[in-house]
Parts: C-alpha cells; structure tokens; sequence
C-alpha cells in the first residue's frame, strides 16, 4: 500500500486551492476535471470514490457543483475555515475578470475590433452549448422515461413558456413519484462516471476509506450555514425595503430566486436567464447574454459567474445614475453575492447529513428526473442562441397553445452562419479543446471584419 500524505496546514492547501482557481477554465466538466488531478492523483487528499461521492452530493443542491465541490473538499480538509477559503478562491479569479471584461464591454463593445472579436466568440459559445446537450443527452437520457422528460421539457420551455423553476419542479416531482411506485426507470441512481484516467483508492489517501467528524465540526457547519443564510437575506431585504421598484431591488430577488433553482448547471439555468433578464426586464439583448456567455467560457472560474455581467448591464442601464459605471459595478457585485452566499448555506447546512443524502434512492430518482429535463432545457438555449446568431430577425408566431420565437427565413446572416458550423465541426467532429475553438473563431471574426466581411 502506498505511504498516505501528511495533513497539510491551510496556508498549504491555500496554496493548492489558488493553483486550482487559476487552471480552472473550461465550464464545470474542465474544472471538476482540474481538482480531480491536483487533489486525488497528485497530493492524494481523497480517493476516486470519495470524490465522486462528493461531487455527487454537489449534484444535489443548487447552483455551481464544482465551486460547491471545492467547498465541501475545503471544509472536510480544515473545517468551515477551509470551506472558505477554497469556496472563495474558487470563484475569485471570475469575479475580477468578469467585472474587467465588464467594463470593456460597456465602454467599448461597439467598436469594430472589440465587435468582431465577440462575433466570433458568438459562434465558438452556440458550438460549446450544443456540445452540453450531447454530453448530458449522453449520462442523462438512459431510457424511454428520461427521453420523454426531456422532450417535454424542451417543449414546455420553447413552445409554451413555460418558466423554467415549474419544469425543474415537475420533473423532480415525476422522479420522486416514479421512485415511490416502484417503477425500474427511476430506480438506478443519477451521478458522475469516474473523471480521472487512473484510479486512486480511498485508503491510499489522506481522508482514508471513513471520514469521522468530531460533534464541534457538525456545530460549527450547521451555525456557518445559518450565518450564510443571514448574509445572503439580511441584504436582500433591505434592498427590498429601501429601495423598491429599482433595478437592485429586481436583481436581489431574481438572482435569489435562480440562487434556490439552479439546478442543472449554468447552461441550464441561462434558458431561464434569456426568458427573464431579456425578455421581461430586458437588461441585455439577445446577442449581449452571448457575449457574456463568451466571457465566462474564457475566464477562470465557475461558468455562472456570467450572471455578474448581467447584473453589472442591468444597473448601468435601469439604475439612472450619474454614474453608470459606478451602478453596474454595484449591481455586478450584488448579483454575485446573492448568487454565491447562498452555495456556502448549503454546503454548511447539507454537509453533516450528506451520507443520508448519498443514500436516498427517491431524492436520487428526482435528481435523474431534474438532470433529464435540463438536456430539454438546454437544446432550447442551444436553438434560442443559434436563433439569434444566424439570423438577423425574429418574429413570435401562435400555433394555437404553441407560442414560438423563429427566425425571419430571409433574414439570415450567411457569414455567422457558415462561422458557426465551422466552430461545430471543431467542436462536436474534430474534438478540438474549448480554448482552441474560442480563440480560433475570435480570430476568425476578427479577419473577416477586417476584410470587411463581417
């Protein structure tokens, strides 16, 4: 047996966790992917079945799986400490990037060469979405019921409207009933195939095969998850009360309500964001949430982090400040903190019962159920972007119940069109690696607007 690794101080792990955060690129596959190689093949922390138990436990909960991932590795390390320190580096390279690009954005987006640089990106992102749906199709979808959850899923949020939190509570409430009943479809657990190419044993490894937590640790997990909750609300509400009607007022309940329903990743969850952040509040316009998309894949950093970028164009625009700049700057952060605060209360609260949580077959079966209608959900964001990026115009047509946004047929952009199918190629055919294809097609929209194409 292989000598087990000493515990590492937390100035040691710190050091390990702001290696992650700065290699943590590429949405969450890449980034589960990253720890996977530094915490279990290179330093041994934890083994391939504590892992994937672990990330099968982030499954669960809401929001962004590989920050929350980070957290609770960082809080069996060294305590609620660790969990910090590991849950805050993990996101802090995007907050500082995405804010930068922010900036840029507003300042100069319309300018031809920042223009045609996003064009490209435009492109690479509607490929890198596309490639989601078939990479969940492919865990998610392993029968006739999954399929036909997806399915309708994907019909209900294109073709009806309906919102996304009613979907995700009608598929987890299809998952728990089809386990209640018996039925074999839901009966085989949802979850993480393996990550790593080799396989590291849990008793090799720091942690060992059994974790055995002192009573002090369960306390102070519990009481860190009520002061996140405490922290998360306490601003919200007075926002609410101080400033009603504002934008702030508007991205502190949405992004709170998101923080409790974004199961299924941020891809996911950017269905949802398109439906409200456009076309209710309209803070961005179709193209801008691509661009944003486009920023997160190319930053470090969980996915969702493109949610600040939203919040920071929706205060510059509604807050009517003096000062935009200084208001999307606020309204960045502010979408960030009610995104992130809530992703440690669950952590803290769900951390001590997570062997019960692991071995709950219905709340399994209604994982699978969520997991099943997100690859509906998804392929919709994958045609409402590419709705909006291959063509120029779009009109809301009525089929009777059906209500659909589709293109204009003589409207369609034949250099975003034909940029767009390269990018797919590379992506779903070459098999090329996302910072490949995100900086090949910024190039590529960067030639053609310089040869006066695009």
């Amino acid at each position: 047996m292989t000598d087990r690794p000493n515990h590492p101080t937390l100035a040691e792990a710190t050091r390990v966790w702001a290696r992650i955060a700065a290699l943590s690129f590429g949405g969450p596959a890449g980034q589960i992917a990253v720890m996977h190689r530094v915490l279990v093949e290179e330093k041994r922390w934890l083994g391939d079945g504590r892992f994937l138990h672990a990330l099968n436990f982030c499954m669960l909960l809401p929001g962004p799986e590989a920050q929350q991932l980070a957290t609770y590795i960082g809080w069996l390390m060294h305590g609620v400490r660790g969990a910090l320190v590991a849950g805050l580096l993990f996101i802090l390279p995007g907050v500082v990037a995405i804010m930068g690009l922010s900036w840029v954005y507003a300042a100069y987006g319309q300018v031809g060469v920042v223009s045609a640089l996003f064009f490209g990106l435009k492109a690479a992102v509607l490929a890198i979405v596309l490639q989601a749906v078939v990479r969940v199709g492919r865990r998610a979808l392993r029968n006739t019921a999954m399929r036909a959850i997806a399915a309708a899923s994907f019909l209900a949020i294109f073709a009806l409207q309906v919102p996304f939190p009613a979907i995700i509570a009608a598929a987890a409430l299809i998952g728990w009933a089809g386990a209640k009943a018996g039925i074999a479809a839901f009966q085989s657990a949802g979850g993480h195939a393996a990550v790593g190419a080799s396989h590291v044993h849990d008793a090799e490894t720091l942690l060992g095969e059994e974790v055995t937590l002192p009573p002090s640790a369960r306390r102070d997990a519990l009481r860190a998850g009520m002061a996140a909750l405490v922290l998360w609300l306490l601003p919200v509400a007075a926002i609410l009360l101080l400033a009603p009607g504002s934008v702030f007022a508007d991205i502190a309940a949405y992004f709170s309500k998101l923080a409790v329903l974004t199961f299924g990743g941020a891809y996911a969850v950017l269905a949802w964001v398109a439906q409200e952040a456009v076309g209710t509040y309209g803070w961005l316009e179709p193209g801008e949430m691509l661009d944003g998309l486009g920023m997160a894949e190319t930053t470090p950093g969980p996915l969702i982090m493109v949610l600040q970028f939203v919040g920071f164009m929706g205060a510059l625009r509604e807050a009517g400040w003096a000062q935009p700049y200084l208001a999307g700057t606020l309204g960045g952060l502010l979408t960030t903190w009610v995104t992130f605060a809530p992703c440690f209360a669950w952590i803290f609260l769900g951390a001590p019962f997570m062997e019960g949580l692991r071995r709950n077959v219905v709340l399994s079966a209604a994982l699978s159920a969520v997991t099943a209608a997100v690859v509906g959900v998804i392929l919709n964001l994958a045609l409402w972007f590419a709705i909006h990026v291959v063509w120029r115009e779009t009109a809301w047509v009525d089929f009777g119940p059906l209500t659909m946004e589709l293109p204009v047929a003589g409207s369609i952009d034949w250099v975003a069109a034909g940029l767009s199918a390269l990018a797919i190629i590379a992506v779903l055919r070459l098999k090329l690696g996302m910072a490949t294809v995100l900086a090949g097609a910024a190039g590529l929209g960067l030639v053609l607007h310089l040869s006066g194409l695009a």
